[in-house]
């Protein structure tokens, strides 16, 4: 069985820090300044109310059988996206937890409420007939968030750079379509925070409360 979508991130981005390329060289700077992030007990305990929904639907294998997303690596865009903050808006009025640009909610939505899946936590009706307040619901906007991230590393074949390039500016951005990152700073720099993240995160496994069972 093959592991759980991205746990091989660092193993991915090594892998991309090889390339001598301009993007290459802006994705390792910002990996270097995010190097030795530490998660603070503050933000684990602002987690604490989202575990449960973040365990729970990072299991799902929406794409691929055996593929999973590694829950993780959705706290660490969680806080790098929004601080943990279930009411954040951006100033491209991306909302809630995973900051996730409504329109592009409202398509996951629609696609995981025609699905064969069934959720504890969030009725089908409610996604099919989705409204912009919906992603500012913990359970909702964590399911969607799984669910793109599933849908963009299918798509693109576990190239977490082009991956995260998706969830930053679009699955349909020209420079995927040419298999290469989305060349902009605000992509480069998150890519770099969740790297950060998530490696601390990976560091605090012995905190019990993050793996709890939903």
């Amino acid at each position: 069985m093959r592991p759980s979508l991205l746990t091989h991130f660092l193993l991915s981005l090594a892998i991309l820090l090889c390339l001598s390329s301009v993007e290459a060289a802006e994705l390792k700077s910002s990996i270097n300044r995010y190097k030795g992030t530490v998660v603070s007990e503050e933000t684990l305990d602002q987690l604490e109310p989202y575990n449960k929904y973040i365990n729970y639907f990072s299991q799902f294998t929406f794409f691929r059988r055996n593929h999973k997303v590694s829950p993780d690596f959705i706290r660490a865009l969680i806080i790098a996206e929004s601080n943990v903050d279930p009411r954040a808006v951006s100033s491209k009025n991306a909302m809630g937890l995973g900051q996730i640009i409504y329109t592009t909610g409202q398509e996951a939505a629609r696609e995981l409420a025609r699905s064969r899946f069934t959720f504890k936590y969030v009725d089908k009706k409610k996604l099919a007939a989705l409204q912009k307040e919906d992603l500012f619901d913990p359970a909702t906007n964590i399911l969607l968030t799984c669910y793109l991230i599933s849908k963009y590393n299918y798509k693109f074949n576990g190239r977490l750079e082009l991956v995260l390039s998706a969830w930053n500016a679009g699955e349909n951005h020209k420079a995927l379509s040419d298999g290469q990152p989305v060349p902009y700073a605000e992509t480069m720099n998150l890519i770099g925070k969740i790297n950060g993240y998530y490696i601390s995160l990976l560091q605090k496994k012995k905190h019990i409360s993050i793996y709890a069972r939903p």
